[in-house]
């Protein structure tokens, strides 16, 4: 639907190299990256507020490069809401079908609709001074769609909302891509986007470092830069060694511990692992089973989450595993009390310097 080829861009020190991606039709892509690290200038180039210095983007197979921003079937939504303070909102989202002449009796069927859909019909009469800022974001999103964009782009659209209200958001964004809308959307918010995304691009210093689904991201990230940003926890730097007894394993050494992994890497490679919480089982008692990898050690934070509990070990480098509510209870954890840790060889992800 959407293809950027081999996008650059300078402006001062700062340029966009060879970006190139695809957007398929129904897609939710979110493009991850920190603050300036080119985001903003993509989506302003895809929208077609400032050009490219070489490169094309396409809009189902035909090039957009010339086309006017109004003409480009884009609607974007950006940090804070852009709204009409002097309007209600039912005029704010009425504007853009007003300047398209639809009569009177299409724009009260197609805002009915809009704010249906964005759950917002209660507020329709409000003025816009009076709306929190979570509504003000829902009637932005509606006036957008009130143009039929064949893709909506979002522009870091919950940086100023608080936790409750980004759910809410989050909850409408999800429904609407549900419904069929394809959605770009930028954020630094790792979470954000492994909430909503079928598709991620994380972005570094202007240029595209990895694509892929969130799983695939999150699990097999392809460099250190991307496994902190995402905040991927278990992480150690160290190297490969050969294992002396296991002729189909390997040894990573980092400090004086040393981790059984099935790598491919040739031995004395060094780069970092990480292994995810998930993949990390406690128990009381030693277990004898396909996880290779058992240690001894003390608990030594315990953090609740929304979906379990963090359990940290020092077994020499410190581990944190994520468990359930009903583990945690079976297993009558508690700071300071000693436990075994277990762990698949295949768990431990390798990612060479």
């Amino acid at each position: 639907m959407l293809k950027l080829e081999k996008i650059n861009k300078k402006a001062g020190n700062f340029s966009l190299v060879d970006i190139d991606f695809t957007v398929g039709k129904g897609d939710y892509f979110t493009l991850i990256g920190e603050s300036g690290a080119g985001k903003s200038m993509l989506l302003e180039i895809i929208t077609g507020i400032i050009a490219p210095d070489s490169g094309n983007i396409l809009l189902n197979k035909k090039s957009i490069l010339n086309t006017p921003t109004q003409k480009r079937k884009l609607g974007i939504v950006y940090q804070k809401p852009t709204l009409f303070p002097h309007m209600s909102v039912f005029d704010n989202i009425a504007y853009p079908l007003k300047i398209k002449k639809f009569s009177k009796e299409e724009i009260k069927i197609k805002v009915k609709q809009l704010s249906e859909d964005t759950e917002i019909t209660h507020l329709l009469k409000r003025n816009i001074g009076s709306l929190s800022g979570g509504e003000m974001q829902r009637v932005t999103i509606a006036r957008t769609l009130a143009t039929d964009p064949e893709i909506l782009l979002l522009d870091e659209p919950l940086s100023y909302l608080d936790v409750q209200l980004k759910r809410g958001i989050l909850a409408l964004l999800r429904k609407l891509n549900q419904q069929g809308q394809t959605i770009i959307h930028v954020t630094h918010d790792y979470e954000e986007a492994l909430s909503l995304t079928n598709k991620i691009a994380i972005i570094e210093h202007g240029s595209i470092i990895q694509t892929g689904t969130p799983q695939e991201v999150f699990q097999h990230p392809k460099s250190a830069f991307i496994a902190h940003f995402i905040g991927i926890g278990n992480f150690f730097k160290g190297q490969i060694l050969a294992s002396e007894h296991q002729s189909d394993l390997k040894f990573f050494k980092t400090s004086d511990i040393k981790f059984f992994t099935n790598t491919r890497e040739e031995e004395n490679s060094e780069g970092y692992i990480m292994i995810p919480g998930e993949a990390i089982f406690i128990s009381d008692e030693m277990l004898h089973s396909s996880a290779i990898n058992n240690f001894r050690g003390t608990i030594k934070d315990i953090y609740q989450t929304r979906s379990g509990l963090e359990i940290v070990v020092d077994i020499g480098v410190e581990l944190t595993a994520k468990i359930s509510n009903f583990s945690f209870e079976k297993l009558q954890l508690r700071v300071g009390k000693q436990v075994w840790i277990s762990f698949k060889a295949s768990s431990i992800h390798f990612i060479k310097n």
